[in-house]
């Protein structure tokens, strides 16, 4: 039981977990990430531009040289999915501090937690979307862009997930159609900029007030039918509408969460829970980029590192 006792547990392996693990090692914190699924959702970004340092790298390239650098710690990398975390002691040592996060088939136990367990994609809901899920409905054009290359795809949303899913997807595909529920997009200025190009190409068609009632097709989407009652063929819809954060266990240790179900945490990525931290876009920020995860985690594993200190005492 001894080697499931850390410092620092930390949930998720994005860009936060691995930021966070990194830094933690390095302040001699016995630290470890649990996650089903390392990487987050930054290896569905196609492009990364806006990571310092760097002007220009893949999405999947940035999260494994995150997740490298962590592992270059030896900081253990679990690949198993978190159930719940409890409050409870420190086995064989008795203190009433610290948290046990358990697994389908271990039980870990930390002095604190980390919370860098992201989003998940939000769902639009309509008939045919699950039915066709990998068959001509999608949730990361670059995952799935190359097998539309010269088809007609829609992408579903207005913010800046929507727009660069439509640019990555104009490179290869004949025509993409973005469909906006609202009267206009709300992507940032460069995307915008890019975007209206596209459009004078040819490649783009922005349809306002636009929303799908149904996705339909045989084996695979053929087309969708519109709450107007239009039907617009084309080969796949890629949906980016938001994303849910995965608070739920956190939720139910007794952390504060806003009316979005995000974590709330300080500036120094603390949560109402002492020992409990935060960090990405699973937490209430409201600029959420994968160099403000980093800081975040970066930023928990300092104060964990002197809340350890402060509890030594008390941890034995």
């Amino acid at each position: 039981m001894e080697r499931n006792i850390y410092d620092l547990l930390i949930i998720g392996a994005g860009c936060a977990g691995a930021s966070g693990a990194m830094y933690a090692a390095r302040l001699n914190l016995k630290t470890a990430m649990i996650a089903e699924l390392p990487g987050g959702l930054i290896t569905s970004t196609h492009l990364v531009e806006n990571w310092p340092g760097i002007k220009s790298i893949s999405g999947p390239d940035l999260a494994q040289s995150l997740l490298d650098h962590a592992l270059s710690y030896d900081v253990p990398l679990i690949n198993e999915k978190v159930l719940n975390v409890v409050a409870s002691s420190v086995p064989s040592e008795g203190s009433k501090s610290g948290f046990t996060v358990k697994t389908g088939s271990n039980s870990y136990y930390g002095k604190c937690v980390l919370f860098a367990t992201g989003t998940e994609h939000k769902k639009l809901g309509v008939p045919g979307e699950k039915e066709f899920a990998n068959k001509g409905v999608s949730y990361c054009a670059l995952c799935d862009a190359g097998f539309y290359r010269d088809k007609a795809v829609a992408v579903v949303g207005s913010g800046d997930s929507a727009a660069k899913e439509a640019i990555l997807l104009a490179q290869k595909c004949s025509k993409v159609h973005i469909l906006v529920r609202g009267e206009m997009m709300k992507a940032e200025a460069p995307n915008m900029v890019r975007i209206d190009e596209l459009i004078k190409e040819g490649k783009v068609e922005i349809h306002y007030k636009t929303e799908i009632a149904e996705v339909l097709g045989k084996d695979r989407v053929d087309r969708i039918k519109l709450v107007d009652g239009k039907e617009l063929p084309l080969d796949c819809v890629f949906v980016a509408v938001g994303h849910i954060p995965l608070s739920e266990i956190a939720g139910a240790l007794g952390v504060n969460l806003s009316d979005k179900r995000e974590i709330i945490i300080n500036r120094n990525s603390e949560t109402n829970v002492p020992g409990i931290y935060a960090a990405g876009d699973v937490t209430d920020s409201s600029f959420k980029q994968a160099i403000t995860s980093a800081a975040e985690a970066v930023t928990a594993a300092f104060h964990a590192y002197g809340y350890v200190g402060r509890n030594k005492v008390i941890f034995g």
